[in-house]
């Protein structure tokens, strides 16, 4: 299948996304003159800054963001204090007007924040008025200094169907409720603003946390004239749990619902895992402050590529496939082991194996000081792929199954003699399982 035969394009929430790609709420859409750059790179659609309603003046803290790098690898979170919209509510609703004259084949969605019932209609019913496509509703801000506001609002399930009822009552266009991840179960949120009337959801918002600490100041990043704060973290250091929060939506039965992925996006392929779990659209923020909008090229590049090879033709062909292999670990097959496997002619000998396995995993591997190569104790490994984590050459550690007959050794205790000073009563009554999760 050629590339020529692909269709990105998607449909969400009754609108049709030229590709599932589009700007979240955040920094990267703030006005229209960047919103105008994005669409002319490729993006199909935006969620615009949250609106301030002129309701009390929003002053961002400066500075309002860290980098968080790990490594060698820069960005790889970023922790954000920025507050809503700070511009004036007219100066945001006549870029609504601009962007839909100027590029009308684009989705604009309104993400708009309120304070009461009042305010919720209100921010609603002029964002419709003014071009909008779609609402967002953002329950999920985790640094909004006001309170009542953002995921406090997020975590106060009631108020959630209550707003969400205020806003459908409102308007006529579609409603995306937008969940925070500073919480344990999304399902449950996620169904009371479904049953407000929302039409979909999108998730995550940026994840509570401290990025990093001043070791000089002793203080917290960003450093707010010698005041830090918990506040936002987005990047790819989020992405496992926004994956984790869509797939528990996705395979929820009483909430089916459209969802729109987001958390950790850079590449084409952190973008196909959402979609395989069940989003249909993709939003993304901290991938673009670290390499600019032109990463939507390599995305839809990527994407089409690989469904051309798979010989899939629409993105919506793709939406939720790896659902149906997402099990809970009870369903795991533990008759089967396998082990590691090495390919010692790709080694360059860096040692990198054998530490993390002496001093991470079974002591599996022996070291060969003279050649610098590991040789594998086959019985004692624990196929917990450590190895193949830290080393630097590619496909040189495997994992290959065991057969039937292969048993794993038990690891030995340093001394059998003290067993005879154990004090020990065996457990053996069985009781009812008191678990309530």
């Amino acid at each position: 299948m050629s590339n020529q035969s692909i269709d990105l394009s998607i449909e969400f929430c009754g609108k049709t996304f030229k590709n599932p790609f589009l700007l979240s709420s955040s920094p990267v859409s703030n006005s229209a003159e960047m919103v105008a750059r994005s669409f002319d790179a490729g993006w199909s659609g935006v969620v615009f800054k949250t609106l301030n309603s002129d309701r009390l003046p929003i002053i961002h803290p400066s500075p309002r963001m860290n980098a968080f790098h790990y490594g060698a690898k820069r960005v790889v979170g970023v922790q954000n204090v920025e507050q809503i919209s700070d511009r004036p509510l007219k100066d945001n609703l006549a870029d609504f007007l601009y962007l839909k004259k100027s590029y009308p084949e684009h989705v604009l969605i309104s993400s708009i924040m309120g304070f009461s019932n009042e305010e919720w209609a209100y921010l609603a019913k002029v964002s419709e008025d003014n071009g909008a496509d779609m609402l967002e509703l953002n329950f999920s801000c985790p640094h909004m200094c006001i309170e009542g506001t953002g995921h406090h609002v997020g975590k106060a399930f009631d108020l959630i169907e209550k707003f969400t009822a205020t806003v459908k009552n409102t308007v006529s266009i579609p409603i995306i409720a937008k969940m925070t991840p500073n919480i344990t179960d999304m399902t449950e949120p996620a169904i009371y603003a479904k049953n407000g009337g929302a039409d979909a959801i999108s998730a995550i918002n940026t994840v509570s946390g401290i990025s990093e600490v001043g070791l000089e100041d002793l203080v917290p990043k960003p450093n707010i004239f010698g005041i830090g704060a918990v506040s936002g973290t987005s990047g790819p250091a989020i992405k496992p749990i926004g994956l984790h929060f869509i797939a528990d939506m996705a395979q929820c039965e009483d909430l089916s619902i459209p969802l729109s992925g987001i958390g950790g996006i850079e590449t084409w392929i952190d973008a196909l895992e959402y979609i395989l779990l069940g989003s249909s659209t993709i939003q993304v923020t901290t991938g673009i402050m670290h390499y600019g909008y032109r990463i939507v090229e390599d995305m839809i590049e990527g994407l089409s590529d690989f469904m051309a090879q798979r010989g899939v033709s629409r993105v919506s062909d793709l939406v939720g496939k790896a659902l149906p292999n997402l099990k809970t670990t009870d369903h795991f097959d533990l008759g089967r082991q396998g082990i590691t496997q090495y390919d010692l002619n790709k080694c360059v000998g860096c040692g990198q194996c054998y530490i993390v396995c002496t001093d991470a995993a079974g002591q599996a591997l022996e070291w060969d000081a003279e050649m610098r190569r590991p040789s594998l104790i086959e019985e004692k490994c624990l196929s917990c792929m450590l190895c193949s984590f830290v080393c630097p050459v590619p496909d040189l550690i495997t994992y290959k199954e065991m057969p039937a007959t292969w048993s794993r050794a038990e690891t030995q205790v340093m001394d059998k003699n003290l067993e005879k000073e154990i004090t020990l009563e065996p457990f053996t009554k069985e009781g009812p399982n008191e678990c309530t999760c």
